[in-house]
């Protein structure tokens, strides 16, 4: 297997549907060497279940099949692929290829678990699809790769993205989470970043994907998001764990995670017969992969005398699970046998060739050791070179740098150089302040000391087949191994470095229930607030009595802004990390939904106001009980009674569900759904007028908006005409004054309902309340005088 190389994807995706609009997807991680199956109905005719998938496992490949099964009015995975993800490469294969017995077969078989304890046969029967995904996606990789998929090595998990919150794909652009809108904030030279920006700080590739897809895909266990918290607590607590932790992670490779698919694939012929110069890249990878594995073993006593007096459930968990485990003292035994322990992981080119060529001890492998010579005899010639020509050209500064595609090249400073280089030296190349060149000799030295150390490579390679084997026993230790370290690079480096550069108490730790409310207090935007020093805080409660919070306020009064916070701070406390609050409670999320943003999609020829309804009905059609939902000016793109009547009619539909909905508008008359639905709340941006000027508080207060006219200041500053302001200022009052009779004559009307309702509320508080059982009385004896009085 070829090095997947930093961050690319490691993703292989392979996409099946039916006509009864069910997709099944295979996502197989040549990186980790696991597979992830996922079978689910498609809701929406474009696709944005398996939009979501695709955006959270961001595949370099797509298998598909060649003809359309697709239920009518829907386009097809294939067509799917074509028109938004055409730069990732697609592979159509044969309709027989997507063969779900023989998936199940495959599945059986390559599973590091026992089939029971995946629940298999319950499986096979429900989701055949992805099932017939898998059987094409493993059989497009061992063709394709020219590898065979090792017995019991691979990770298996099913339906594993719906175990998790599920973030549609247009809310993770909505939000931010991955990508900024923009690069640059509107009036300010800082850069805006992403929430995965802001955490990025990890230090291993693989703690930076479990990172990316821990913000995609949050989690939904409470007792897991609390094994995490209790983590942070213990490393925020005790300064020496959090820096003994940070310094012991640094001393394991960087690509710890990559070294499982070396042992999960095996090629499919390693004779001597067809050893050739084409198998070098492999046996170089190989022998990569040992040394990193031994480098990382070598780390292991380090850990344990970091972790050793950790209190938490999780740090002690990994001291006993990896730390005093033996298997990877008998692995390391093994490797130690065979490989010389000089031998370290270097990411310096040509010192991690060397350290490949001599990785094997001397003495086992006699052409091994003919080979070596010939490499240190052509190394050291190469050098020779370089000082002769310091010499004969009268170039000091003459380097000898080295790479992987060219090996040994010259570089010179050009300010040596006086008009031109001697003809010796060939392919010149200007490289900013100096010029890269070659020449004949070295080309020829290059040459042969590539062929040296591709015999080394093939020759050790023949020799560890044996070491490679007794590994490959002990793979379910390694992915415990790799799966250990990604998930401490995260909390360690990612959520409590950057805790800790916030100051003292900025961050706190939320609490989660699964029917509770959704308070925060003091809340903040995490990307924002480390932008603007003076980030003004805003609060949120939301329970089973107020479950739709309509959100007023001028332009740029920070209603689009207090929608994201809301759903990032969730978003934060379900992932395990500390949040941006003075004080956060969180009723566990299943889905996320956004509605913002009004722009025309070109691509499917929609309208802004088509793409909003296309949005909404998205909402509509899989929106649950236990889900959080933003939307922001829904219905402004058509006209005013149109935009109203469809606004009011979703607040209303949302408002049967237990599902959170915070609803940012300017329409003043929804307002009125206030006086109506006693589980509504009416909030605004506070706004100060001084000589006819807005000025933004971005504070959040109780009650409908207490700007007059906001929209004709504006105009007036615009500097429309004295008469078409007044006009209209006369026209907006008489407007208002009926809409104020309206709701007058609601308030009275619905007056009973809202003041039980209210008392309501104030008991669900009482029942998550944390007070004594004496002052939880007299507060209910406070509520049934204050009832009794208003009566009276």
């Amino acid at each position: 297997m070829e090095d997947d190389g930093g961050e690319r994807s490691s993703f292989v995706a392979g996409l099946i549907e039916n006509r009864a609009k069910e997709v099944g997807m295979a996502a197989f991680d040549l990186r980790s060497a696991s597979l992830h199956l996922s079978q689910y109905i498609e809701t929406s005719s474009s696709y944005q279940n398996t939009k979501t998938l695709l955006r959270f496992y961001d595949p370099s490949v797509i298998i598909v099949p060649p003809n359309k099964l697709a239920a009518d009015g829907m386009v097809g995975v294939s067509e799917l692929v074509d028109r938004c993800y055409s730069t990732v490469r697609k592979v159509v294969f044969a309709r027989g290829c997507f063969d779900d017995t023989k998936g199940a077969v495959l599945i059986q078989n390559l599973a590091a678990e026992e089939p029971l304890a995946l629940g298999l046969d319950t499986y096979y029967k429900q989701h055949y699809l992805s099932l017939a995904a898998a059987a094409a996606t493993i059989k497009w990789i061992e063709a394709e790769k020219g590898v065979i998929v090792t017995n019991h090595s691979l990770t298996i998990t099913f339906n594993g993205s719906f175990d998790h919150m599920n973030i549609d794909a247009t809310s993770v652009e909505n939000l931010e989470i991955i990508d900024p809108f923009h690069n640059a904030l509107l009036g300010t030279s800082n850069k805006k970043r992403s929430l995965f920006q802001m955490f990025k700080t990890t230090k291993t590739v693989g703690g930076t994907r479990l990172l990316r897809a821990n913000l995609l895909q949050p989690l939904k266990d409470i007792e897991t998001i609390n094994t995490r918290l209790d983590c942070l607590d213990e490393l925020m607590s005790n300064e020496q764990l959090f820096f003994g932790l940070s310094q012991v992670l640094r001393k394991f490779p960087k690509e710890t995670d990559r070294v499982l698919c070396h042992f999960c694939f095996k090629p499919k012929k390693v004779t001597e017969a067809v050893i050739g110069f084409e198998n070098t890249r492999r046996s170089q990878n190989m022998i990569s992969s040992i040394i990193l594995l031994k480098t990382a073993l070598d780390a292991l006593p380090l850990l344990a005398k970091v972790l050793k007096d950790a209190k938490c459930f999780l740090l002690a968990n990994v001291y006993k699970s990896v730390c005093e485990n033996d298997r990877y003292a008998s692995i390391r035994k093994k490797i130690g046998e065979v490989i010389d322990d000089d031998v370290l992981h270097a990411r310096v080119p040509f010192v991690a060739r060397t350290q490949q060529c001599f990785a094997l001890k001397a003495g086992i492998d006699g052409f091994l050791d003919i080979a070596r010579r010939t490499f240190c005899d052509t190394s050291e010639a190469i050098h020779n070179l370089a000082s002769k020509y310091r010499e004969e050209f009268n170039l000091p500064n003459l380097k000898l740098p080295f790479n992987n595609r060219q090996g040994f090249f010259f570089r010179i400073p050009q300010k040596e150089v006086q008009g031109k280089l001697p003809n010796k030296f060939t392919q010149v190349v200007k490289h900013g302040k100096n010029i890269h060149c070659s020449s004949l000799e070295l080309a020829s030295l290059n040459v042969r000391n590539k062929s040296a150390a591709g015999e080394c490579f093939i020759r050790t390679e023949t020799c560890l087949e044996a070491l490679m084997d007794a590994i490959r026993e002990d793979i379910s230790a390694l992915t415990l191994l790799a799966e250990v370290l990604c998930l401490l690079d995260m909390i360690v480096n990612s959520f409590a470095h950057t805790i800790s550069t916030k100051p003292v108490d900025r961050y706190s730790r939320p609490e989660l229930t699964d029917s509770g409310p959704l308070a925060i207090d003091a809340g903040r935007h995490p990307i924002l607030e480390s932008i603007h020093n003076d980030f003004v805080s805003n609060s949120i409660f939301m329970s089973e009595a107020t479950n739709m919070l309509v959100v007023m306020g001028p332009n740029m009064s920070g209603k689009s802004t207090y929608l994201q916070q809301v759903c990032l701070v969730v978003i934060l406390a379900q992932i395990g990390c500390y949040v941006p609050a003075r004080f956060a409670t969180i009723r566990v999320v299943d889905r996320i939904f956004t509605r913002m943003g009004t722009m025309d999609n070109l691509e499917s020829n929609s309208s802004t106001f088509m793409t909003e309804m296309r949005e909404t009905a998205f909402i509509m059609q899989n929106v649950t009980n236990r889900s959080l939902i933003v939307m922001d000016e829904l219905g402004r793109a058509t006209s005013s009674s149109d935009g109203l009547a469809m606004a009011w009619s979703c607040c209303e539909y949302l408002l049967s569900l237990k599902a959170y909905t915070v609803f940012a508008t300017h329409m003043d008359s929804l307002a009125e759904l206030a006086t109506i639905y006693p589980n509504v709340k009416v909030l605004h941006f506070y706004v100060d007028i001084r000589d006819n000027r807005l000025d933004f508080k971005f504070q959040l207060r109780d009650g409908t908006l207490h700007v007059p006219h906001y929209g004709l200041l504006l105009a007036e500053v615009a500097g429309l005409p004295t008469t078409v302001i007044d006009t209209a200022r006369t026209i907006t009052t008489r407007i208002t004054d009926k809409e104020n009779k309206r709701i007058e004559l609601n308030c009275g009307k619905h007056h009973e309902i809202h003041r039980i309702y209210r008392v309501a509320q104030r008991l669900i508080c009482l029942k998550y309340s944390r007070q004594t059982e004496d002052s939880i009385r007299q507060a209910l004896q406070n509520l049934k005088d204050s009832f009794i009085e208003e009566r009276l």
